[in-house]
């Protein structure tokens, strides 16, 4: 179905008060669903009766209950847009479809209906799926938040009641209530649903945190400084339900001309019933040529034209573990000149792994540092504490028990290993030993994008360990690909820029834009597209929806992501396979190439069809079976691609 969307703006508040608290849809919740469905059931019925030789009068009802079942909302909408001054092929459709019925040719238009009614009900379940998205995102933030008076007394109140100024305790394992500030304590906060950020950051005295993102093992004590409805995740919310309402709605290529096929169509017939009658032809054969126009040059083959190679497409696709959620999606995939990749579980692991154990002067060798490393770290829940202990299993390490063990939170832990007090710690702590090698080392990996833990051994520092999130094994071929299809690629992340451009260099992508909170990301979005680049975005984390939600094609990595980025993305990519990208753009331009070719056909065989109707006598039955055929020939051509060879990347 084709609608008008009004832009408004939203705000946080808007978003919470529109969906908050609702359940998840489900189809049948959907009027336009039942409605398909119900035309669709009759119709087949029909069709049934029809070929059974039921009497005529039985399968003429169960046609006409599927008009009235189907034909309802598109005749409604045709009707709307006449006021509004407009014509569209929604109501060009009914007119079909009536006229069909009125010579007789009643199984043509219940067809017609029939592909109407089930476009909008895929439209009604789409924007339903997106606004369920945007309610998942909200849940983020907790309910409760823990107020601390000036007293020190606790007072828990709902999230949404915090204050700008108020300040609140937030425990290890947490969820931070508020975007603040910290005022007071040390810890670790995973804030990968902002950021995109891999590994937890430390936070102390004087850092900002964000609200959604759960604190580590230290106390945090944060200062409230934006309201619940301003918060970042709210923000992101706003991002998503605006850019979901806002973006422009591509359209079909039959849909482009519309309204001038739907104003010449009309026109048209009119005159063909008017001019022979104002002559002296008689009523009936005037009429009769009318309906026969009507039939001839509706477009049912031009709409079979697109919609079978592009539904083809989406099954093949569906079949390989790349989900397409609608045919213009498809067809949009084709014009796809730049992919934004997210770079956090996207084109990397997402999890640390060790990359490099130098030692100092004087110390122990490399695995003797390391294992007295994964001792303490056995006892910590860090994600870098899981790097170095699998590093240690990985090489076959001995690694000796750990005593007296104690993490602290935002500088590293400490241990006691065989009557040597061990410690693993952040670089960037008065706790740690700063000799002139050390930091040079520190330096080293941290200028390629790399994060570094000093080991030391009763106070001093015994080796510098470097941890990196590696490339996935198939991020470089599926760039290298994009790239060589002449498709340019760029990295948006959250990320810090050394590590972002580390990773880019790796992969052969130029473009990098690094430290990019979510509205970051949508703008160099929107950056592209007002470039006229036509721009995918790829993504799996929460952070990255609103890109998704903006660009012309989100796709998102299945296996790892986010309920809001698999809601807000165009294209879910069920087995996170990154070559499935240049593959599936590949394919939709295929499609394309497909559906243009059937345009061809449909315009041909319309145009023969219509000039015979006017320069001579087009029997009925001859213009039925024409327009027919032309429908069978384009709609036969567009399902070869249910079989076609999927492209592969190497």
């Amino acid at each position: 179905m084709h609608t008008t969307t009004t832009t408004t703006a939203a705000t946080s508040a808007d978003v919470t008060a529109r969906i908050g608290g609702a359940s998840r849809t489900r189809p049948w919740d959907l009027a336009e669903v039942r409605w398909a469905s119900a035309a669709l059931a009759l119709f087949l019925l029909g069709l049934a009766a029809q070929l059974a030789g039921a009497p005529s009068w039985s399968w003429w009802t169960l046609y006409l209950a599927c008009y009235a079942a189907g034909g309802w909302e598109p005749a409604l909408a045709g009707l709307q847009a006449l006021r509004e001054k407009t014509l569209d092929v929604d109501l060009l459709m009914v007119v079909a479809a009536i006229g069909a019925a009125a010579i007789g040719q009643i199984t043509d238009g219940a067809l017609l209906i029939v592909i109407f009614a089930t476009s909008g009900a895929l439209e009604a379940w789409a924007t339903a799926r997106t606004e369920d998205s945007v309610r998942g995102l909200l849940d983020l933030a907790p309910d409760r938040a823990t107020v601390l008076a000036t007293d020190g007394t606790e007072t828990t109140i709902a999230a949404a009641d915090v204050q700008v100024g108020d300040v609140i305790r937030v425990r290890p394992g947490e969820r931070i209530a508020a975007d603040g500030t910290v005022v007071d304590g040390a810890s670790e906060v995973d804030q990968a649903t902002i950021t995109g950020e891999p590994l937890p950051v430390d936070k102390r005295v004087g850092d900002e945190v964000f609200a959604g993102t759960v604190n580590g093992t230290g106390a945090l004590t944060v200062r409230a400084d934006r309201p619940a409805t301003d918060s970042v995740v709210a923000r992101i919310a706003v991002m998503v339900a605006q850019a979901s309402r806002t973006k422009a709605r591509a359209q079909l290529f039959i849909e482009k001309v519309e309204q001038r096929y739907s104003i010449g169509m009309v026109a048209a017939t009119l005159a063909v019933f008017a001019v022979p009658l104002a002559f002296g032809a008689d009523l009936q054969s005037s009429l009769l040529r009318a309906m026969t126009f009507m039939i001839v040059a509706s477009p049912c083959a031009v709409v079979l034209a697109t919609m079978p190679p592009l539904l083809a497409a989406i099954a093949n696709a569906g079949r390989r573990g790349v989900l397409v959620k609608s045919a213009v999606v498809m067809e949009n995939l084709s014009t796809i000149d730049t992919v934004a990749l997210d770079k956090t579980g996207t084109v990397t692991s997402g999890r640390s792994t060790l990359a490099a154990v130098v030692t100092t002067a004087d110390s122990a060798d490399g695995d003797t540092a390391l294992a007295l490393a994964a001792a303490v770290e056995t006892l910590s829940e860090h994600p870098l504490a899981a790097a170095i202990v699998a590093a240690a299993a990985d090489r076959g390490l001995d690694v000796p028990a750990a005593t007296d063990f104690a993490a602290h939170p935002g500088r590293g832990v400490t241990g006691t290993v065989d009557g040597h007090r061990i410690a693993v710690l952040s670089p960037h702590t008065a706790d740690t030993p700063a000799t002139r090698e050390v930091a040079e080392l520190v330096g080293g990996f941290e200028a390629r994008g790399d994060t570094a833990v000093i080991v030391t051994r009763d106070g001093s520092p015994v080796a510098v360990l470097a941890l990196t999130d590696t490339c996935r094994h198939d991020a470089a071929a599926a760039v290298g690909a994009l790239t060589a299809a002449g498709i340019g690629t760029a990295m948006l992340t959250g990320d810090n820029p050394r590590a972002a451009a580390r990773v880019a260099g790796d992969l052969g992508i130029d473009d990098v834009r690094a430290g990019l909170l979510p509205d970051g990301k949508t703008a160099a979005i929107n950056d592209f597209r007002d470039a006229e680049r036509t721009v995918a975005m790829v993504g799996d984390g929460v952070n990255d929806a609103p890109a998704l939600a903006a660009a012309d094609v989100g796709i998102a990595l299945g296996g790892a992501g986010s309920d809001l980025a698999l809601q807000a993305a165009d294209v879910v990519i069920v087995g996170d396979d990154l070559t499935a990208v240049p593959s599936v753009i590949e394919f939709a331009q295929r499609a394309h190439r497909v559906v243009v070719a059937n345009l061809a056909i449909a315009a041909a065989f319309i145009a023969v069809l219509v000039v015979w109707d006017l320069v001579g006598t087009l029997p009925l039955p001859l213009g039925v079976a024409g327009h027919e055929g032309s429908t069978i020939i384009v709609g036969l051509n567009g399902l070869r691609l249910l079989r076609g060879t999927w492209p592969t990347v190497r």
